[in-house]
Parts: C-alpha cells; sequence; structure tokens
C-alpha cells in the first residue's frame, strides 16, 4: 500500500509538472441585442429586430502555449464567430475565422503562420480604435471598413519589440501558380507604446488581384492618450484601388460580395475619425465617436461622402457581464449610399442617404 501510494504520489507530480509546462484557455463571449433602424430600404421604411451581434461579435475560440525551454514557446488560436438569435455561424466568415500556430522567443520575438489580424488592423485595434474597452465590435465600427478585410489568410506574420517600440511584418502568400505576386498581401505596421497614457502607431498593407495583379492599398496612422479615466483617440486609414481589382482570396470576400459592397466603386477613400471615452468606477464606459470618409469614385458618379456619429453607454453588472445602450446617426451621399462603412461584414444596413439607429443589448464574456 505504501508503494502504491508512492507511485500515485510520483505520477501526480509528473502530472503537475506537464501541466505546468503547457496552457489551454477556452474563451468568448455571446452578446445580444434588440436594434431599431430607420430607412433600413430604399423605400425609407423603419426596422426593429433581434441583431446578429451589439457592441460585440459574439465567439468562442480556444488558444494555448507550451513551454518549448530557452525561452521558447509554441503558441496557438482558433477562433469561432456566430450568431446567436439563429445559431449559425457568420456566414461572411470561414467556421475558424482566427487559426494559427507559431513560435515565440523571449529574445527572437514572434512568428505566426495562418489565418490572423492584418498590420494596418492591428495597428487600429492595439492603439486607436474606436470603444477600446471592448473585446470584439460588430454592429457599427466604421474603421474596420478601411482595414483590407481585417483577416487574411495563408499568412506569415513575425512581431519583434525593443523597449517601447514593436515592428510587425506580415506576408500572405497568392498561391496561383506561375503569378507569384498575384493574390497575395504584404504588410508593415510601427507601434510605440511605453506602457504609459499615449500610444501611437503606423501601418501600410498591399493586396493584388488574384487574376491580374491589380493593386489594393491602405496606409493608416493615428494616436490615443489616456487622461485619468478619460481617453482620446483619433486617427487616419485610407484605401486606394486600381482598376480591375476584384479578387482577392486571403481575405474575407467573393468577387461578388466585394462588388455588392460597393468595395469596387472607389480608386480612393479616406477616413478620418476620433472619439472620447469615459471610464465610470471600474465597470462601466461612456463614449462618442465619429467618423467623416471621403470617396473619390472610379467614375464621377461614383464620388460620395460619409459623416457618421455615435454615442454608447455600457453598464458593467460584473466583470463578465454587462448592459448597454447605443444610438448612432449617418449622413451618406453620393456614391457611400449603400456602401460598407458601418464596421460590419455585410452591406449598409441605409437604403437611403441617411439613417438612424439605437440598439440595448446584453453582453458575457467567458
Amino acid at each position: 500500500m505504501k508503494r502504491a501510494c508512492l507511485l500515485g504520489a510520483a505520477l501526480a507530480l509528473d502530472l503537475s509538472t506537464a501541466c505546468a509546462q503547457s496552457t489551454v484557455t477556452l474563451y468568448g463571449l455571446i452578446d445580444e441585442n434588440v436594434r431599431y433602424v430607420t430607412n433600413a430600404n430604399a423605400k425609407g421604411d423603419d426596422k426593429v429586430g433581434l441583431g446578429n451581434g451589439g457592441l460585440s461579435e459574439s465567439m468562442f475560440g480556444l488558444k494555448g502555449t507550451e513551454d518549448l525551454g530557452g525561452g521558447l514557446k509554441a503558441v496557438f488560436q482558433i477562433e469561432n464567430r456566430f450568431f446567436p438569435n439563429s445559431g449559425i455561424t457568420d456566414p461572411a466568415y470561414p467556421f475558424f475565422n482566427t487559426a494559427f500556430v507559431g513560435l515565440q522567443s523571449a529574445k527572437a520575438g514572434r512568428l505566426t503562420l495562418g489565418r490572423q489580424f492584418n498590420p494596418l488592423a492591428d495597428a487600429m485595434v492595439r492603439n486607436y480604435s474606436s470603444n477600446a474597452w471592448l473585446p470584439t465590435v460588430y454592429v457599427f465600427k466604421p474603421e474596420a471598413t478601411m482595414a483590407e478585410g481585417v483577416w487574411s489568410s495563408n499568412m506569415a506574420k513575425y512581431v519583434a519589440r525593443y523597449e517601447f517600440v514593436q515592428v510587425e511584418l506580415s506576408y500572405s502568400f497568392g498561391n496561383v501558380a506561375g503569378e507569384f505576386s498575384h493574390g497575395r498581401q504584404m504588410g508593415a505596421m510601427l507601434e510605440y507604446s511605453s506602457g504609459g497614457p499615449f500610444r501611437a502607431a503606423a501601418a501600410w498593407v498591399d493586396a493584388t488581384d488574384a487574376n491580374n495583379g491589380a493593386h489594393s492599398k491602405a496606409w493608416t496612422l493615428g494616436a490615443s492618450y489616456l487622461w485619468g479615466n478619460t481617453r482620446f483617440n483619433a486617427g487616419y486609414v485610407e484605401n486606394r484601388l486600381d482598376a480591375g481589382f476584384s479578387s482577392y482570396p486571403n481575405g474575407p470576400f467573393t468577387p461578388a460580395a466585394l462588388a455588392a459592397l460597393k468595395y469596387t466603386d472607389f480608386s480612393k477613400r479616406r477616413m478620418y475619425f476620433g472619439g472620447v471615452t469615459q471610464q465610470v468606477g471600474d465597470l462601466t464606459h461612456i463614449s462618442g465617436n465619429v467618423w467623416r470618409t471621403l470617396q473619390d469614385g472610379q467614375t464621377a458618379s461614383k464620388d460620395g461622402s460619409a459623416t457618421q456619429y455615435q454615442m454608447v453607454l455600457d453598464y458593467g453588472l460584473s466583470k463578465r457581464t454587462s448592459v448597454y445602450a447605443e444610438v448612432d446617426y449617418a449622413d451618406y451621399r453620393g456614391g457611400l449610399i449603400g456602401a460598407q462603412l458601418q464596421g460590419i461584414n455585410a452591406p449598409s444596413s441605409a437604403g437611403t442617404g441617411n439613417q438612424l439607429g439605437a440598439m440595448l443589448g446584453m453582453r458575457h464574456v467567458f
């Protein structure tokens, strides 16, 4: 009996040691809301219903690390995004919208392979996005529209940090036989973050059409500053599109979807945005945001502009559960009426030149 007890203790010690070397975390959130919008179609009808997502898009995932010794770790992450009102996976994304594996070194940086954020999206989300306290944003985050699809497939991404400066480089393979430059994406990001109140970043992304090599280019610059419990953020992002660009296999959209979103209508889009967030206590946030977008169309009839405003009150019942109220107003002109300018992976819900939206919702993080 004594020998059996000692053997059991040894096995328990081995198991605890193995567990200490490797970690796997299940995480996610569920966000549901009731949303009302005016001018939801070309006839000017109003609409009310249970939304596919609220302030945050519902998702779940697994992420983990394994200590390989000598300061080297293996890392991985997989993540699915879904609609809680119907239970289906968001049809705009693959089942695992994030899916990567890689190595991370305390000295040499981090290299990951798979589907993940592009550097331009990283620059905005990490440093100067609107409503930065939210884990994800779904219904109304216009700057996400300008981030080259946010995620990219077939990506190799390298991240290195030296003191207060972080550098990020990425390359997404086009996988087109005989045309190595077709369908690929390249990106770079430079970030300053000292751990203090000021953060800033700049980034660039260049994607090419899978069929003809036409370019879709984007760049951004922005910063945020935390003054006590008040955060100020401001940014600029520009997209430029060659004539003939219609297919990017590493992005989230088919050529038909790009056309439906009116993404291929412009030669240049420029967005200026900013906001203020006030934290009240530990769990409550009040924010106001504004976006101004200018479009040069492929033809003069597709020129346009948009001005969008938003107010948010997010009240934390606990660290994991919040209830919220949101209201937004948008004025669309010319070629930007009906274009994708709300941050969701679908055409704008506005059928005419302006739209008022409001929602009440609840979010739980696990």
